[in-house]
């Protein structure tokens, strides 16, 4: 049995928090609220805190959570650390394990999500084939929709809409084919959707053995963009399943809640806005530090103007007599280190304020000294009040930080330039090591890498503003590709080096990509920066591109042809606007235009097997036996192990009557993919063709479990079903067909079939009708509907 006395952490973090001063008010109010059940009127299951930098927010709210375990509650912190909801609930998870409650279905959908994101991103970014499903309006939602989780998916859209409304054989859906599963493609393209319930399934199960859950999400001025709609879903609608009543949540950040949002749930939710402290809290912060002679006092409140982060720190210097507290024109900086009488500190303090993130390594590229005293300078740091410790590296209070970073870039701006040159090498040196073993299309899928090349371009922008901007901007570009989330810590980074560099020019860049990105996600964006490109950047063409991308994936299949033309009439060798437009031809039907821009591809780009697979994929679209078979097999050769290629030339011998050729394909594209749908549907119509309607039955069966809302496979399976008498049970998949895309003329077709085979030919002939309307050129739904207009006759 564990043993049931606290362990030496939990008696040093009492006898610290014994000394905590002030917020009387707000910790009284929301332990009150924990001693009251759910179901009393006066709880209140949401607390806002909110209030400038410095005063205290982020301390109010981990005092909170320890008030929160210290009544049982199982507890979970979560800051501007996290990028998107699938990480929000990375941290909750972990956080949650080491209190004993592992929350085991999630953590492996978690995992699911990161790895299946990666292979997406490692796959599209070496543009990977056009990998299809069948057609679905369904899945041309998602991916309409999918830039909340994968923004950087290019042209699947318009590719997909067109071949919906084409033969029922003819079926594309990039996204879905990319993956294992049904999970695991909206694990990628609406991973909320899928975590959400299993999270809240999940708290459900705490909730049976701890008093409360409170979950603390902190720094909400910049996580709030993403996680605040989805806890409002969340916690005011039963979208995503129940959330438990014992469930508190606190929200911290600069501004009060978005009243257009949550103004109407007011009677279960607390605002707690934070000022600076009274005089009154100070003084007994100061007393309690042992700072009492009133002349330094009087300087420190002076001083602080009651802003707890700063009161703290003078406090901590520990200041003993009047005689320290002259020299009023000093800056803030020399007055919060005014009291460290080491100079080796003071330079040290200094120099940690440079990086926005600081860990070991990086302090010491920035600290002059020899190896032990910089370790040592370092675990003093991490002693500091106004340091916080996040995910393993340091982080300097904002309200500190800024006047160190004024401080040092005023009074040398030489050391300034050469303190952030030298910190970006550092950073360029531990980018490069990072990209052993990653391919360069790699690099950019790779979070780890992108957060060095993030820390190197910030110190790049604030020691050659104007000189870094061109390049930054051009990686703004770059890492679009890669979806909101990604390109989300770049803008930030544009706002925060302008500022920190006082660089207006970065600054104004920032601040309206932040706006576009909010208003009018990735293809907002893209706008701005090509509306004030100068006409000399080189990342125009590859921004054109990817807002081409974005306008096909919206189904604007003539408007982003229009932008592929003028990305490539500034760069006419580049291979993602040649593939991209590519794809949009064929999802127009225009075959013969799609095959041309991919032999320019494979002119440009001839070892990348998935460019003469898609080719091959197009060619098999166009009805080119012979060409479709001899790429697909080239493709097979170079990458054996590609599902895709293999279902893709295994339909093309199924249309030409090489059944035989047609299952060995389809069996081995299974084998490498159990839970290939599309394989799966298709290898049911060769079995039609051998006249095995049970097996038939049973791939469709399968097919379906995975992908249920497939209206492509909704109405195979009807078919199946009809033509084995069962019109009745037909009838419920071609209306579920018809659900999921009105316009679906074949599923009208089949029904009225089945409607007849039932005697019900008025409705039947409604169908043929509607059949025809939408697809004159049906010479199937023409002759059934003569057969129905007959019988009603005879009738």
């Amino acid at each position: 049995m564990g043993s049931t006395r606290p362990s030496m952490q939990e008696l040093i973090g009492r006898r610290r928090r014994a000394g905590f001063v002030g917020r009387v008010e707000e910790r009284a109010a929301f332990r009150r609220n924990l001693e009251l059940p759910p179901e009393d009127e006066r709880h209140r299951f949401l607390f806002h805190v909110h209030g400038d930098a410095g005063v205290g927010k982020t301390r109010l709210v981990r005092e909170l959570e320890q008030i929160a375990r210290e009544a049982g509650a199982l507890t979970a912190y979560a800051d501007e650390g996290v990028a998107g909801v699938p990480e929000a609930m990375t941290v909750i998870s972990r956080q949650f394990a080491v209190q004993g409650r592992r929350f085991r279905e999630l953590e492996r959908l978690l995992a699911a999500h990161r790895e299946r994101r990666h292979e997406a991103e490692a796959a599209l970014a070496m543009g990977g084939p056009e990998d299809r499903e069948g057609p679905s309006a369904g899945s041309l939602a998602v991916a309409r929709a999918a830039r909340v989780g994968l923004g950087m998916v290019p042209v699947a859209g318009a590719f997909a809409a067109a071949l919906d409304t084409d033969r029922l054989a003819e079926g594309a859906d990039r996204l879905r084919a990319r993956f294992r599963s049904q999970e695991d493609a909206q694990l990628v393209l609406s991973p909320e959707r899928v975590l959400t319930p299993v999270l809240l399934t999940e708290l459900a199960g705490a909730a049976d053995a701890v008093p409360w859950i409170v979950l603390l999400l902190d720094t909400y001025e910049r996580t709030g963009p993403f996680l605040d709609p989805w806890l409002h879903d969340v916690m005011t609608t039963d979208r995503h399943g129940a959330l438990p009543a014992n469930v508190v949540v606190v929200t911290s950040g600069q501004h009060p809640f978005d009243t257009a949002r949550w103004g109407s749930f007011a009677d279960f939710r607390t605002d707690l806005p934070l000022g600076p402290f009274t005089e009154a809290e100070a003084r007994g912060l100061l007393a309690d530090k042992g700072v009492r002679d009133e002349p330094v006092v009087a300087e420190v409140l002076r001083l602080t103007g009651g802003l707890p982060v700063l009161v703290s720190t003078l406090a901590e210097s520990g200041p003993v007599g009047p005689g320290e507290v002259g020299d009023p024109s000093a800056t803030a900086v020399d007055r919060f280190l005014k009291w460290e009488r080491d100079p080796v500190r003071r330079a040290a303090a200094l120099a940690g304020a440079l990086p926005r993130r600081l860990d070991e390594d990086v302090f010491r590229s920035v600290v002059d000294g020899p190896e032990d005293l910089a370790g040592a300078l370092f675990a003093w740091l991490r002693g500091m009040p106004f340091v916080s410790e996040r995910g393993g590296r340091l982080q300097y209070h904002d309200v500190v930080r800024a006047p160190m970073l004024r401080l040092q870039r005023l009074r040398s701006p030489q050391g300034w330039a050469e303190r952030h040159t030298r910190l970006a090498e550092a950073y360029g040196r531990r980018r490069t090591e990072a990209e052993a073993g990653l391919r360069p299309d790699e690099l950019w899928a790779d979070e780890g890498w992108r957060e060095l090349r993030l820390g190197e371009s910030y110190h790049l922008l604030c020691a050659r503003p104007r000189a870094a901007l061109s390049d930054a901007l051009a990686d703004v570009v770059t890492v679009c590709a890669h979806g909101d989330d990604a390109v989300r810590p770049w803008v930030r980074l544009l706002a925060e080096a302008g500022e920190d560099a006082d660089a207006e020019a970065v600054r104004t860049w920032g601040g309206d990509l932040s706006e576009a990105l909010a208003g009018g996600g990735l293809a907002g964006l893209l706008r701005l920066l090509l509306g004030r490109a100068r006409g000399d950047e080189p990342w125009r063409a590859t921004a054109w591109a990817l807002r081409a991308d974005a306008l096909a994936r919206d189904g604007a299949p003539e408007r982003a042809l229009e932008e592929y033309d003028r990305a490539l009439a500034l760069d006419p060798a580049l291979v993602r606007a040649h593939r991209g437009r590519a794809v949009t031809r064929g999802g127009t039907g225009d075959y013969e235009g799609a095959l041309a821009d991919l032999d320019r591809v494979l002119e440009l780009e001839p070892d990348n097997p998935w460019n003469v697979i898609l080719r091959g994929e197009h060619h098999r679209l166009a009805r080119h036996h012979d060409e479709a078979v001899a790429d697909l097999s080239e493709g097979i050769r170079r990458n054996p192990a590609s599902e895709f290629a293999l279902a893709s030339r295994g339909a093309a011998h199924e249309r030409h009557g090489d059944l035989d050729a047609a299952l060995a394909d389809f069996d081995h594209a299974l084998e490498l993919k159990p839970d290939y749908a599309w394989a799966l549907a298709r290898r049911a119509r060769v079995w039609r063709g051998l006249g095995d309607q049970t097996r038939r039955l049973a791939d469709l069966d399968r097919a379906l479990a995975l992908q249920p809302d497939w209206a492509w496979g909704r109405c195979e399976r009807g078919d199946a079903l009809r033509v084995t008498g069962r019109d009745a049970e037909a009838l419920a998949d071609y209306d579920r067909a018809l659900e999921l895309d009105p316009g679906y003329a074949s599923a009208y077709a089949s029904r009225g079939v089945s409607l007849s085979n039932l005697g019900r030919n008025e409705e039947a002939l409604a169908d043929l009708d509607r059949a025809l309307a939408l697809n004159p050129e049906y010479p199937w739904a023409r002759e059934q509907r003569t057969a129905v207009r007959h019988r009603i006759t005879e009738a």
